[in-house]
């Protein structure tokens, strides 16, 4: 039987009359309804229409047309994609009683031209705002390798979906790791494309010069298949891997790292056949003004609301929104004057080097219960530092491959790979070698927690 997190097989036996999409589309409808009670990855499916589309998809096979490369593949979106339609609410009962959208994102609209149906929007954080998908008004989303644990935020339903088998393919979005911190806690492949590359038209905002949206997916295969449609067109040819120049970030990106996530970095950059290490300057000033241009530009884009309708926000939401619209403006000022010296840092790196490699998290997914971690000898709190390294690699506007490591003998763990903005194809050439060798791959359930 095809892996129902395969999406290119899924396809591939609905053009070939295999299976029918109407087939496949009730399978996964009745999966999510059976199993998505212990994670809570989805907030609504969207069957009968779903079913619909599928049955179009059938009968453009039997007239002889090709539906494109992912016929028939259930998708889900991160619920701040627009579906037409649907209402949208980004997490928040703010937004519940919206009109519906009259249009699909550009994303949602260029999957479904290549065949592709949505059939669910999955949880986030209220807004996006958070690192961990622990949502006030529509509930936490587990993480399916153990549920006693975070997924992962602010994409975790769209990272869970995909980890649990129940979707083989998922949109979220990354403004400060909101698709890398789940992928790596999930075990899956995620992108964070270039800054720009892929159009956000109908994806709710969050901060407007950080937001980049992009794809999960179980296979290295789908997750170039799933860009390339969603950005418009193929990726140039990938480079060889011989001829890419590797380096892996010291510093702050090597502290505090588990000792478990230290043994899986050390045998990638042992099959590359060792890779020097460098260090960026003021990382700690980046993840500082991240922060506060993230807080500024959302709050004042929630502003008019937040007057209208303050209670109906989940609180924690709320506070961290309007301390943001009350930053100064020269601090603003300064954070934005600081993140162009720290890109020109940061790009500096790639006239001696193709791809970047760093840990996506400090280590496995924090209990659900667990308050704090220590980071340099502090203990902080757990939820917040989950993008201690993300969040300064975002100010840089380059892509971002968040892959996740085989071999690590427990929770998944993941391995940023990255690159100059638009060389999404060097990230595909590492990541497809390091998944040959068999040091990165979707991390698979344990047996009892399985299809």
């Amino acid at each position: 039987m095809t892996d129902p997190s395969d999406a290119l097989a899924i396809a591939a036996d609905i053009r070939q009359g295999r299976r029918s999409a109407v087939s496949v589309m009730t399978a996964t409808i009745a999966a999510i309804e059976v199993r998505d009670t212990s994670i809570n990855s989805v907030t609504r499916i969207f069957g009968p229409r779903a079913v619909a589309e599928a049955e179009r998809i059938d009968r453009r096979i039997a007239a002889g047309d090709d539906p494109g490369p992912l016929a028939g593949v259930p998708f889900g979106v991160k619920d701040l994609f627009d579906i037409a339609g649907e209402v949208t609410t980004a997490g928040s009962v703010v937004l519940r009683e919206s009109p519906p959208a009259t249009h699909d994102a550009t994303v949602v609209a260029r999957l479904r031209a290549a065949g592709a149906i949505p059939v669910a929007s999955l949880n986030m954080d209220e807004f996006a705002y958070g690192f961990a998908t622990d949502n006030a008004h529509y509930g936490i989303t587990r993480n399916p390798h153990d549920p006693a644990r975070l997924a992962g935020g602010s994409s975790g339903g769209s990272a869970a979906a995909v980890a649990a088998g129940l979707l083989p393919l998922t949109l979220g979005s990354d403004t400060n790791g909101s698709i890398r911190v789940p992928a790596s806690l999930c075990g899956v492949w995620g992108l964070k494309p270039t800054f720009g590359s892929v159009p956000r038209e109908g994806a709710y905002p969050f901060a407007a010069s950080l937001d980049v949206v992009g794809p999960f997916a179980g296979t290295l295969d789908d997750l170039r298949v799933a860009y390339e449609v969603m950005a418009g067109g193929p990726m140039p040819e990938l480079p060889a891997v011989s001829d890419l120049r590797v380096v892996r970030l010291g510093g702050w990106f090597g502290a505090n790292v588990s000792e478990p996530l230290v043994r899986a970095i050390e045998a990638v950059a042992a099959h590359l056949g060792g890779v020097e290490t460098v260090e960026l300057p003021e990382i700690a000033r980046a993840r500082a003004a991240s922060f506060l241009i993230t807080a500024a530009e959302g709050g004042n884009l929630h502003l008019p609301r937040l007057r209208r309708h303050a209670l109906r926000y989940d609180p924690a939401t709320r506070d961290r929104l309007i301390a943001g619209a009350m930053l100064p403006s020269a601090t603003l000022v300064q954070a934005h004057r600081f993140r162009s010296w720290f890109r020109e840092q940061v790009h500096a790196l790639f006239r001696s080097a193709d791809v970047l490699i760093a840990p996506a998290t400090v280590g496995e997914a924090p209990l659900i219960d667990q308050p704090t971690i220590v980071v340099d000898g502090q203990v902080v709190s757990a939820r917040a530092n989950l993008g201690l390294y993300t969040q300064p690699l975002s100010l840089a506007g380059v892509p971002i491959l968040s892959a996740p490591l085989l071999g690590t003998g427990g929770l998944p763990l993941g391995l940023q790979l990255i690159a100059a903005p638009g060389r999404e194809a060097a990230l595909f050439a590492l990541a497809g070698a390091l998944a040959k060798a068999g040091l990165v791959g979707r991390v698979p359930l344990p047996a009892s927690k399985g299809r």
